[in-house]
């Protein structure tokens, strides 16, 4: 009896505590179900004070209530600890209070179940006896939180609930992966990554949306000449049928077609082609226009003369009297019929010093080749035959050249125009022009092609100016190369360099003929001759007549090329006298980093491809890969360019005015001399307008002017960038370092027999007459410019390890983007272009044949055997 009075009493004061604890923990989560608890709570306590403890002892402990027992501690209830809080409500099993504390959060989980799993619980809990061990008491700690009666109950807890968090880290994991695949794939299919809206990405896109995408056009996208109208398609088709194997003969009604359109388009596709050369000088002449008034002076006189270049309106207005104001500072001539004979030395040295005219031979700066190859780098004054006026070919069978009688009447009337715009008379006009032709002529007649000077070994001929003036009488040397030079100290001891010394003696015999031709000596035939060289120098600084005779008689002569814009021609002229200043301007917008980066990945990526060609010995292998390892590629950073202030103070002298170009171009001839002077002294330099790359000793050096746009831009996806600019690099490197690798390399002739089978088999055009080989050369070139594209696509890859991710540009992204950005890159003119028998872009169809890397198949439905053809 006192057990089971001992047991209730327990029983009760289980409950309610658990009660209070259930209270305050439902205090936070609802307020309802904590009023719930509060009502039970109190019903708990007025059952204990109603109903002593014996009237309990006949019933069943199933028939009791739940409720637990009071605690054996006289402390008030506001100073205990925080209590244990049920969280099962079952019956409770005699074993442990552990298991009672089990049954009752089960209990209160219960509530939250379906009506259908209380009952069956119910009933599970039904079958169970009620009791609780005498010994066991519920104890808690004064002062301090109440720990977990049972340690085994608290480590399951503890176990439950570190798997629901891993397995809820699980789920999170697993959604946000399966996110990031459907974004990738969504990605790969729609090529929609963060779009590049800089000002210059904005102008790439345009230029790159009105080209044609490859990928949208595969079967024929390849076929689009470079520099055609690609939007329509009566333009397309290829202009290497003459001369290409394989293409067989063309009817000539077809060829008709394709001229008349060629000649329909010229001015199209010379806008269209956009070479690194074009690219570059487009760039300097934003940098000259920029409204930029912060500059120093320096880049203010470069501008200045920039604009007086485009200002065709003042060169019109003043005409030829700025040049005839020149003559009237020489002496006159006798062609006005008021000359002071002035002497034929000293005109000839003023000419070369102040006016950068060199009528009966060149001079320039130069080392000498044969001490390169020992370590020397002096440089030397190197005398070279002129450029002559007069049209001269080489007679192979008598090894001289002559003047081609078909020309001279061309000639003839140009000389006279000339004359006529300078107001000579004309019953004087007959004579000059006669006697110029009759000098010109003989002057030719020793002049020979450089081809036939390098055969002959007349390069870098080696003598002091004393000897040279024992060989050649008629020239002052002395005098003439102080005066050119000045103020470089030069001696009759120096040694300088020629490259034709029979010219220089016939020049020599010439000139001492007709400066003793008393009969002449009135009408002064070399003075005449050398103003007529000076007034070819100044032409493009005079009015539009003298250009329009000089372009006429280059037609009559056979030539068509095109008319450059006059502000390309105003950027070159700048560029003589003021390149400093150029150089300055372009490093300062240039990219470093970028440019350094992808120098770098190129370079890597095709040492990387290097290694994997089959040679043909070892030797020559070792030899190769020896010299590539030994080179150290860089961007060309001069650490003599330059400041602001030292342009500033070294442009102190030099006086621009806005609306006199030929004062002005007086002025830039002058400068263009002085910079020919400064080269003994300085350094090897590079020149700004250079855009490939070069060889300085051990390092390969990149020019600055290669990394402008819109072949390059920092803010460009990378994918153009490389697309671009990187297959450029790749091929500029092949031929640099390669430049005969066909002799050494089976890997050359494999690859480009298998580009070609490409091409023949989807053009369809195999056994259509003609041969399906190619020479050694296209073999070459065709492997060049295959492997240039896998260099760069590599170079690509790697860049896309060490920075993830890339921006988008006209809906195109990453390989995508890269092929296309190929595709319109290849229109550069370079000097190997004639050997590639097709067009660049077809390689996108060789490299997507076997490859998962493009972004849709180039296959076409039409072309049955293309699954056939091998990966090359």
């Amino acid at each position: 009896m006192r057990r089971e009075v001992s047991d209730e009493k327990r029983y009760r004061a289980v409950r309610i505590v658990g009660c209070q604890r259930e209270r305050r923990r439902l205090h936070i989560r609802n307020i309802k179900s904590r009023q719930r608890k509060d009502r039970e709570c109190k019903r708990l306590e007025n059952q204990r004070t109603r109903h002593p403890s014996m009237k309990n002892m006949n019933k069943t402990p199933t028939d009791l209530e739940y409720q637990p027992s009071p605690q054996p501690s006289s402390q008030p209830e506001s100073e205990r600890g925080p209590q244990l809080l049920p969280l099962l409500q079952l019956p409770l099993l005699p074993e442990s209070v552990c298991q009672a504390q089990q049954e009752v959060q089960l209990q209160s989980q219960q509530q939250l179940r379906p009506l259908s799993q209380q009952s069956h619980l119910s009933s599970q809990s039904e079958s169970q006896p009620l009791s609780l061990p005498e010994s066991h008491e519920f104890q808690p700690q004064l002062g301090e939180e109440a720990k977990p009666v049972c340690p085994n109950h608290r480590w399951l807890l503890l176990f439950l609930m570190g798997s629901s968090l891993c397995a809820i880290i699980l789920c999170l994991i697993c959604y946000t992966q399966q996110n990031l695949q459907t974004e990738s794939k969504a990605t790969k299919k729609t090529g929609i990554v963060s779009p590049c809206l800089s000002p210059a990405c904005q102008m790439a896109s345009a230029h790159l949306s009105m080209s044609v995408d490859p990928f949208t056009q595969p079967c024929d996208y390849f076929l689009f000449t470079c520099g055609s109208d690609s939007s329509s398609p009566a333009s397309r088709g290829r202009q290497r049928d003459e001369g290409t194997p394989g293409l067989g003969e063309k009817t000539v009604q077809s060829k008709k077609r394709r001229g008349s359109k060629e000649r329909e388009d010229t001015s199209l596709r010379e806008e269209t082609i956009l070479d690194r050369k074009t690219a570059l000088l487009q760039y300097l002449r934003k940098l000259l226009e920029s409204d930029n008034r912060s500059t120093g002076s320096a880049v203010q006189k470069a501008k200045r003369f920039y604009y007086s270049c485009l200002d065709t309106k003042s060169i019109e207005t003043a005409g030829a009297e700025p040049f005839l104001t020149l003559i009237q500072r020489l002496g006159g001539w006798s062609v006005s019929g008021q000359w002071n004979q002035t002497d034929f030395n000293s005109t000839l040295s003023l000419l070369m010093k102040d006016y950068f005219t060199f009528p009966f031979f060149n001079l320039y700066v130069g080392k000498d080749p044969n001490e390169i190859a020992r370590g020397t780098n002096r440089k030397y004054i190197q005398i070279d035959q002129p450029d002559l006026m007069i049209p001269i070919e080489w007679n192979s069978k008598t090894q001289k050249s002559q003047a081609n009688t078909q020309t001279l009447r061309p000639f003839l009337a140009l000389c006279e125009r000339y004359l006529a715009l300078l107001g000579a008379p004309s019953r004087r006009t007959h004579l000059h022009v006669g006697v110029f032709i009759s000098l010109s002529s003989e002057l030719a007649v020793s002049a020979a092609p450089l081809s036939h000077r390098l055969m002959t070994g007349q390069l870098y001929q080696r003598m002091t100016i004393k000897d040279l003036q024992t060989q050649a009488p008629a020239i002052d040397w002395l005098g003439c190369l102080q005066t050119a030079f000045h103020p470089h100290s030069i001696s009759q001891d120096d040694h300088v360099l020629l490259h034709n010394i029979p010219y220089i003696k016939q020049m020599s015999h010439v000139i001492g003929k007709w400066l003793n031709k008393h009969e002449l000596s009135s009408s002064g035939p070399l003075h005449t001759y050398m103003v007529l060289n000076l007034l070819h120098t100044f032409i493009p600084a005079l009015d539009s007549r003298f250009s329009e005779t000089e372009r006429n008689f280059s037609v009559a002569l056979g030539n068509s090329d095109r008319v450059a814009p006059r502000w390309k021609r105003c950027v070159l002229e700048t560029e003589k006298g003021f390149h400093s200043i150029l150089t300055h301007l372009l490093s300062k917008r240039i990219a470093h980093r970028e440019a350094e980066e992808i120098i770098q990945n190129i370079f890597s990526a095709f040492k990387s491809n290097l290694v994997h060609l089959n040679w043909r010995d070892q030797t020559s292998r070792q030899f190769v890969m020896n010299k590539v390892q030994s080179l150290t590629p860089r961007l060309w950073t001069k650490a003599e360019i330059p400041s602001e202030a030292e342009l500033d103070e070294l442009f102190s002298k030099v006086t621009v005015r806005t609306n006199d170009y030929f004062s002005n171009y007086i002025q830039l001839l002058s400068l263009q001399q002085k910079r020919r002077n400064k080269l003994f002294a300085q350094t090897d330099g590079v020149d700004i307008l250079s855009v490939t790359p070069f060889l300085l000793g051990n390092d390969l050096i990149f020019p600055m002017g290669m990394f402008v746009p819109p072949l390059f831009h920092p803010t460009y996806p990378r994918a153009m960038n490389y697309g671009v600019l990187g297959s450029l690099i790749a091929k500029d490197i092949l031929h640099l370092l390669l430049p005969d690798i066909h002799s050494q390399s089976e890997t050359v002739q494999a690859v480009g027999d298998c580009v070609w089978a490409h091409y023949l088999t989807l053009t369809e055009n195999a056994g259509r007459g003609g041969t399906s080989s190619l020479s050694a050369a296209q073999q070459q070139e065709m492997w060049v410019q295959y492997s240039a594209l896998q260099i760069a696509l590599k170079a690509y890859h790697q860049s896309l390890k060490k920075h993830p991710g890339d921006t988008s540009l006209s809906g195109l992204s990453h390989i995508h983007l890269f092929l296309t950005s190929f595709s319109q890159a290849n229109c550069d003119s370079d000097p190997f272009r004639e050997f590639m028998p097709l067009e660049p872009s077809f390689l996108i169809t060789v490299i997507c044949a076997k490859s998962e890397l493009c972004p849709t198949s180039l296959k076409c439905s039409n072309k049955t055997q293309q699954h056939l053809l091998p990966s090359c």
